[in-house]
């Protein structure tokens, strides 16, 4: 398949374009507030017309991908080994969000009153164990994919795959068939990607008109923890594991750099996945492998949302001035060690899973998360960067592991970026 050779074309120049679609939408949110809520359909309509790709997209790569392993054990191989450096790096992010949250205290000064009535947060039992794996099988062929639910589009390409794999020869004509799809699908997204600097002025437009630089100074300490710590986990944590498998995290930043400004200017990190896909590809790692580990790492492998969670807690708990002991904080780090793996890469779904944390903590206030409304949308843009960074280096990381890296060609195109 030709096409993940042609993703690095034209990349300076959506390059600029994305930056000054940035600037010209900030501008406008801060002069005309108005005309800036007034854009938010193209931020919207943009995302929406990727997400339209993901289903599709995940569903023929990776049963194509099976499709042409042969062994199945080999499949097993690399979904045991992604599941368990996704837990290792995830833990590394609460522990990190815990000790930002502990060492600064970002709520411990606030003074703020909670509504009357509290937040609504999402019932615990939505996010139980058996509600999840439940969860993981679609009611119908076609709902996964009108839902825009990639675990269960997950699910039901294993099943495609491993079917077309035992079929054997009789099973090789669907496979080209998923193979010439992808190929479509992925000039689709080339086709979509053009309006990436039109969607990112309409969602930076809102974002600024919206919540104004006022909303950002208000809870500005708990803010600077978040891009702290997040940056803190790059450097570090992501930084020192690329390190440690022959990769330059600079470089590799600088090869991601458009789809990065589409994941800071959407507050998503769903709108790129298909170009980061195509992308590892051209770097060097075997599609049966980043196709199987890149859908499952955006669902269990949130890196800035596992640390955002973390301090958001302490923080509402901070600012309501709710005592916690050593026990129930280490309940909140067991229960967001699972709550953690059901959040989406979607805007806000962030906010969603630290109500459904609180919700199972009950000494912290519910209410208390009204306090992030006014942030949340600034929050989720360096939780997106972080998920997406970090699954990048996490596809990297098991093909290595599988012998499926081209370390020669990843190093050329790196040094080229």
């Amino acid at each position: 398949m030709n096409a993940p050779q042609a993703v690095g074309g034209g990349s300076r120049g959506l390059t600029l374009q994305v930056l000054a679609a940035v600037a010209v939408g900030v501008l406008l949110g801060v002069l005309a507030p108005a005309w800036g809520m007034a854009l938010k359909p193209l931020g919207d309509g943009f995302v929406k017309l990727v997400k339209l790709l993901i289903g599709p997209i995940v569903f023929v790569t990776v049963a194509g991908g099976l499709a042409t392993m042969g062994d199945m054990r080999s499949v097993g191989r690399v979904g045991v080994k992604a599941l368990l450096y996704f837990e290792a790096v995830t833990t590394l992010a609460l522990l990190l969000g815990y000790a930002v949250a502990k060492l600064v205290e970002p709520g411990a000064g606030a003074a703020f009153s909670l509504p009357a009535a509290p937040t609504p947060a999402v019932p615990p039992t939505n996010h139980g164990l058996e509600a999840f794996l439940l969860g993981l099988i679609p009611a119908g062929m076609a709902e996964p994919f009108a839902r825009g639910d990639t675990l269960q589009v997950l699910v039901l390409a294993l099943l495609t795959g491993l079917a077309l794999a035992a079929l054997g020869e009789h099973g090789r004509p669907i496979a080209r068939a998923l193979e010439a799809a992808s190929t479509l699908l992925f000039t689709m997204v080339g086709l979509v990607m053009r309006l990436a600097p039109l969607g990112a002025f309409g969602a930076m437009a809102y974002t600024v008109g919206k919540h104004g630089a006022s909303s950002l100074a208000a809870l500005g300490t708990l803010v600077a923890c978040v891009y702290g710590a997040c940056l803190a986990f790059v450097v570090v944590v992501l930084g020192g594991i690329a390190h440690w498998h022959g990769i330059s995290l600079w470089r590799f930043t600088r090869y991601l750099r458009d789809e990065l400004l589409v994941v800071f200017a959407t507050s998503s990190s769903e709108p790129a996945l298909p170009r980061l896909l195509l992308k590892l590809e051209n770097l060097g790692c075997a599609r049966r492998v980043a196709a199987l580990v890149l859908p499952t790492g955006y669902s269990f492998n949130l890196d800035g949302t596992a640390i955002y969670l973390t301090l958001g807690a302490l923080f509402v708990a901070q600012a309501t001035h709710t005592p916690l002991t050593g026990w129930q904080e280490a309940t909140l780090l067991g229960v967001l060690l699972l709550t953690s793996k059901g959040a989406a890469g979607v805007t806000g779904s962030g906010f969603v899973t630290l109500a459904a944390t609180l919700a199972v903590v009950p000494a912290i206030p519910a209410s208390g998360l009204a306090l992030l409304l006014g942030v949340d949308r600034f929050l989720s843009e360096a939780r997106a960067l972080t998920n997406f960074l970090g699954n990048g280096l996490a596809v990297i990381v098991v093909s290595r592991w599988e012998g499926a890296f081209d370390e020669e060609k990843a190093r050329a195109i790196l040094e080229a970026a």
